[in-house]
Parts: structure tokens; C-alpha cells; sequence
């Protein structure tokens, strides 16, 4: 049986259980639990927290292989201004921004929609931006085995906004190449045609 069942699934399994230990928190901290605005909030954070995290039931594997076609393009593919929305493991706070991906076809291109959809998994998991970029790069390159593929995330993070050093205006990049995007001619041409998107 896949592990991958539906979120319909996964929801009826466990929300009851998650409802209980958001309820649990909002006693800790002092809060009453029983008051007329609180009384539906534990259903609806549990509700919330498994969309946030409905990532580890998917397979983007499965998405990427469903929709391979063969073509002989052999240029580079960009798309731009992906958004993505994820929850930092270590404080389980947001961070958001946009990805943007390109790789040289090998023989086969992908549905333009799946990798928008491969960024959604991986983002909707617990994550630190480094490793994002890096389950993105590594499941286009080994999925496609593309001539090249490159990835760069550029986000705001709401612990660093939020609490700790407080900077509101402080943007992450991070970024990871693989085969001809690791030549400079190459990788300049990427980032040229997507910097009027980084900061």
C-alpha cells in the first residue's frame, strides 16, 4: 500500500489528535480555553498544521514522472516568481519568498505545472531554505536527468522578523547548480535572465 494516501486520509486520522495538543498549548500558556474566540481554534490550527505539512503524504517523484514527454528541446527552461510558503523547523515560524528553477532538457521536458508542485511538497514539510533548495535541485536531476538544472529561493523569515534580531527587511538567497549550469557561461545566462527578480 503507497504511503502516499490522500490528505483526506491523512486528516481524518489524526486531526482529533492534533486538536488535543493545540488545545493543551493554549492552556499552558495561559489562556482559556473554554472563551468564545478560542473555542474552534484548536480544530482550526490542526487543520492548518496538516496543510502546512501535507508535503511528507506526497511523492514528487510521482509528479515529475507523470508528466515526461519526450522532446528534443535542448535549451533552457526558466520559470520565474514561484511562490512558496514553508515552516521553519527550528521555531515552526514561516518563511516565504520565490523560487526560480530552469534545466536543460536531456530528451524530455516536464508539465510546466509540476514544478511549481515539486517546490509545494518540499515547502510544505518542516524546512530550513538550504535544504529546500537542495530537495529541489536533487529530485529535478535525478527525476529528468536533465542536461542541467539550477534552482535559487530567495525568502523572508518570519523568526528572524518576528523575534531574535528582529530585521524586517532582511531577505535569505540561496542556490545550487548541476551539470551545465555549473560552467560560468551558463549559469550567468540564468541568473541574468531572472535578476531583475533578486533583490
Amino acid at each position: 500500500m503507497s504511503p502516499y494516501r490522500s490528505l483526506e486520509e491523512y486528516n481524518l486520522e489524526i486531526t482529533d489528535e492534533v486538536k488535543g495538543r493545540f488545545s493543551s498549548i493554549i492552556d499552558e500558556i495561559g489562556e482559556d480555553i473554554s472563551r468564545e474566540g478560542l473555542v474552534k481554534t484548536p480544530e482550526r490550527a490542526a487543520k492548518a498544521m496538516l496543510f502546512l505539512t501535507q508535503g511528507y503524504k506526497q511523492d514528487p517523484v510521482e509528479i515529475l514522472e507523470g508528466a515526461m514527454f519526450k522532446e528534443d528541446y535542448d535549451d533552457m527552461v526558466i520559470i520565474k516568481d514561484i511562490e512558496l510558503y514553508s515552516l521553519c523547523e527550528h521555531h515552526m515560524l514561516p518563511f516565504f519568498g520565490k523560487a526560480h528553477i530552469a534545466y536543460i532538457p536531456n530528451g524530455h521536458i516536464v508539465g510546466l505545472s509540476k514544478i511549481p508542485r515539486v517546490v509545494d511538497i518540499f515547502a510544505r514539510r518542516l524546512q530550513v531554505q538550504e535544504r529546500l533548495t537542495h530537495d529541489i535541485l536533487e529530485c529535478i536531476n535525478n527525476t529528468l536527468k536533465p542536461k542541467g538544472v539550477a534552482v535559487v529561493i530567495e525568502a523572508s523569515h518570519m523568526c528572524m522578523m518576528m523575534r531574535g534580531v528582529q530585521k524586517q527587511n532582511s531577505v535569505t538567497t540561496t542556490s545550487g547548480f548541476r551539470g551545465q549550469f555549473e560552467k560560468i557561461e551558463t549559469r550567468n545566462e540564468f541568473l541574468k535572465l531572472i535578476s531583475s527578480n533578486l533583490s
